[in-house]
């Protein structure tokens, strides 16, 4: 289960924590509440990898951004630590092809997407999406495996639009947007997941 922890973290004090566990549990702190979260299951790793691929092909393909996941302790606001499961760095973002740089340079986001687990939901949905939305993120997806469907948030809407079938995303820069088939994403995560327990019982 995701585990706040009392008040008055630093983010000193959690680097210092990941420096120690790397790379599970995973630690964020948002308003100096401490959020540790245990490895995720195999269909949400599934799920990461698959939006991974897909974003990462629109955006090197447009030049228009790089797409990461975590472990990535980004500081997008002083005193804050998030590592969005999946999430796409401008292409002009100081340190976005920068080696040498450090994920504290990155301040803003395209896209940050988390996919939520039976015991993240409340965190994903409304402690990380207000902080996502009041920190340069302009774009913020929940993806729910359960519900078969992607909860799209943006700074300028009071409620999330709920996405089942086919959405675009025409992130700032893109000549055209992305095409997401959502159910088409979901049957390809639960394909492999059903892979993956079949060669388990062999």
């Amino acid at each position: 289960m995701v585990m706040p922890v009392a008040r008055g973290w630093t983010t000193r004090d959690v680097r210092a924590l990941m420096d120690e566990s790397r790379p599970w549990p995973r630690y964020e702190l948002i308003a100096g509440e401490l959020l540790v979260t245990p490895a995720p299951a195999t269909a949400h790793q599934i799920a990461t990898g698959e939006l991974m691929r897909m974003l990462a092909d629109y955006v090197d393909a447009h030049g228009i951004g790089v797409a990461c996941t975590s472990p990535a302790d980004l500081e997008l606001q002083p005193g804050t630590i998030t590592q969005p499961d999946v999430f796409v760095i401008r292409a002009h973002s100081r340190g976005a092809h920068d080696d040498s740089a450090s994920w504290e340079g990155i301040t803003s986001l395209l896209l940050a997407v988390e996919v939520i687990s039976p015991y993240t939901g409340r965190q994903d949905r409304v402690t990380k999406r207000d902080f996502y939305l009041g920190a340069d993120v302009a774009e913020y997806w929940v993806v729910d495996l359960d519900a078969r469907l992607v909860e799209r948030w943006t700074p300028d809407r009071a409620t999330p639009q709920l996405e089942r079938g086919t959405f675009a995303w025409p992130p700032a820069g893109a000549p055209a947007p992305l095409m997401v088939d959502v159910a088409a994403l979901f049957a390809r995560v639960e394909r492999k997941v059903r892979l993956i327990a079949a060669r388990g019982r062999g």
